[in-house]
């Protein structure tokens, strides 16, 4: 018992250690100081529900009524039943719908003088109010008028920036994805043999409290093999609608494309497998053939997902990410509100800004090379759609959600638009409108440029685009392939930034032309050929694995697909020779053809 702290004790610390944050004194008495009297209990009891309210909205605090701001104690000079009414102002003048967490509240005999004591902690389940309606909130050593909103973003916003740190004691490594984990581990440290108990400690997914391996909720978010067991809303929504906005029945014109639920490396994943495809639509094209038009970058897209699942608030566990595809734009919707450390002027600045709220998420998808640095994600999609001469993203945080929304729609300068109307009877489509501006005024354009500026990742797609701008009769190549590859070994710069094609406006004897001619024009007459090469080593470069193929001919583009997870090669490219004997030739090789030690293994390429 000589530990217990007793209730004069209190006291008498109180007033050693005076008004503070926690701290809040009250008089009993009112009046000049030479004729002092009782205050109005009445008064009293209010001051008692405005001051435990604002300490519970805060961090909590204690309330001493009967010692002055001076931490002289007068007492509270009042009849039984008026300190009793004090007592109790901690219920009846506080609104009843949000009651405050009391620990403690006495009536302290301090020799001889009645001190009321109250203690209150800090409150998690209401925004509490006065009996009138009033919030109040401790700032300092005042309790200052907030609004009800306020008080509870705070409180949301500090749930969300510690969810993913929270632990989860019921959860043990075998709940994890192991073979997941192992993989992000080995590529993570570059260490072959690093266990995956571990690297759950090196980044600080997991501690060790000396009896067992405790995991944060960020390892199962993260590894989780049966994520509907510890969140029930990780998944991203696809849908489709028809129109620019969503009607309701009978005109329910919305339809799933897919709904992917995982931990968060299968939702990157398997939710970019089912955005991709519905990132473009097929067009009936003059030629008789059906074509594939990208709608949006790609890129541009993939950073949007990508953001979405790193930054959403996992603690809004009732909801998920939506992704809605409209004719007009695309929208991600992510759960949780816009941290209050930044704006939206903030990112629409470009400068980097950024504030993380699932720290330990974010740190391991960083490690693994899953998104760049904190902060360039959005500044690379205003700069993706810039390039594809689309309107910037509209970024909104409305209703505790996040959403960034991508438009279908161009901008042009006046001297863009003059250059383009040149072509606006040939129905060009946005890729090739972007080739042809890139080619303003007869500028020469390089295929990097072209790769560049279109978001092009397929090669095919690249040669599809040039192809059909030859058959319109308005692309040219000023710069041959062998001069190319001369002007890129003395420039020492690759091939594909050597600028070597010609946008030529569409004369008047073009647009006259029978069909039949039209279509003699467009038979692909080209030579170039394609090859399968497997065996690819994880680090190899383009520039390597052409200094091994280039003995049998000229190399027109070398693609070495990359992981989505590390950026690593798949281990595999394609090879596209200037001369279909080119290729012929390096299949038709019994020799021995190696690259950092591993055997290449050339096959013919099926379309």
């Amino acid at each position: 018992m000589e530990h217990l702290l007793r209730l004069k004790e209190r006291v008498e610390i109180a007033i050693e250690l005076g008004e503070s944050y926690y701290r809040e004194f009250k008089s009993g008495f009112e009046g000049p100081p030479d004729n002092k009297k009782p205050r109005d209990f009445k008064d009293i009891c209010y001051n008692v529900a405005k001051e435990l309210v604002a300490f519970a909205n805060a961090d909590g605090g204690e309330l001493f009524i009967g010692i002055e701001d001076n931490n002289t104690i007068t007492g509270l000079p009042h009849s039984e039943e008026k300190l009793s009414a004090i007592l109790n102002a901690s219920e009846n003048y506080v609104m009843r719908e949000t009651p405050l967490p009391i620990k403690r509240k006495n009536i302290i005999d301090y020799e001889g003088k009645k001190v009321i004591y109250f203690s209150v902690d800090k409150g998690s389940k209401y925004v509490h109010q006065t009996s009138k309606g009033e919030c109040f909130k401790r700032e300092d050593r005042d309790s200052v008028p907030t609004a009800v909103d306020n008080i509870r973003f705070a409180r949301e916003e500090t749930a969300s920036r510690q969810y993913d740190r929270n632990f989860e004691d019921l959860a043990t490594v075998a709940d994890l994805d192991i073979q997941l984990l192992s993989m992000v581990a080995r590529e993570s440290t570059k260490i072959k043999d690093m266990s995956p108990e571990k690297f759950l400690q090196y980044v600080e997914l997991a501690e060790f409290d000396g009896d067992r391996l405790r995991l944060r909720k960020a390892a199962l978010l993260l590894f989780a093999k049966n994520i509907n067991k510890w969140h029930p809303r990780s998944r991203v929504r696809i849908l489709r609608v028809s129109g620019i906005e969503e009607k309701p029945v009978p005109n329910y014109n919305v339809t799933e494309v897919a709904d992917v639920s995982g931990n968060v490396f299968k939702l990157l994943e398997e939710s970019w497998e089912a955005l991709r495809p519905a990132l473009s639509e097929t067009r009936y094209s003059e030629d008789g053939l059906f074509k594939t038009q990208v709608i949006y970058p790609e890129p541009a897209c993939r950073e949007a997902l990508v953001n979405a699942v790193t930054h959403r608030d996992y603690s809004i566990e009732g909801r998920g990410i939506e992704i809605r595809i409209l004719d007009d734009r695309l929208e991600v919707l992510s759960p949780g509100k816009l941290l209050s450390k930044l704006t939206i002027e903030d990112l629409e600045e470009l400068k980097g800004a950024h504030e993380t709220r699932n720290t330990y998420v974010a740190r391991v998808l960083r490690e693994y090379g899953y998104i760049r640095e904190l902060g360039e994600g959005m500044r690379r999609m205003f700069e993706l759609m810039n390039r594809n001469e689309l309107v910037p993203p509209k970024i909104e945080s409305p209703n505790k959600s996040f959403i960034v929304t991508l438009f279908y729609k161009f901008i042009y300068t006046k001297e863009e638009k003059i250059w383009l109307d040149n072509f606006k009877n040939l129905d060009l489509s946005r890729e090739q409108k972007t080739v042809v501006k890139l080619g303003i005024n007869g500028r020469l354009i390089s295929p990097k440029e072209i790769f560049d500026h279109v978001g092009i990742v397929d090669t095919d797609y690249y040669r599809q685009i040039l192809e059909d701008l030859r058959k319109l009769g308005i692309l040219e190549s000023k710069v041959s392939s062998a001069e190319a590859q001369k002007m890129r070994l003395k420039k020492g710069v690759s091939k594909k930034s050597i600028p070597r094609f010609q946008i030529v406006p569409p004369s008047e004897s073009d647009q006259e032309k029978t069909s039949s001619e039209r279509q003699e024009e467009k038979k692909d007459r080209s030579d170039y050929a394609k090859i399968f090469v497997a065996g690819v080593d994880w680090y190899a470069t383009e520039n390597e694995l052409e200094a091994v193929l280039s003995r049998f001919g000229e190399i027109s583009d070398i693609t070495i697909p990359k992981n989505h997870y590390s950026g690593k090669s798949k281990g595999f490219a394609f090879v596209e020779f200037e001369l279909k004997k080119s290729a012929i030739d390096a299949l038709n090789f019994e020799g021995k053809l190696e690259l950092n030690g591993r055997k290449l293994i050339l096959q013919r390429f099926k379309e």
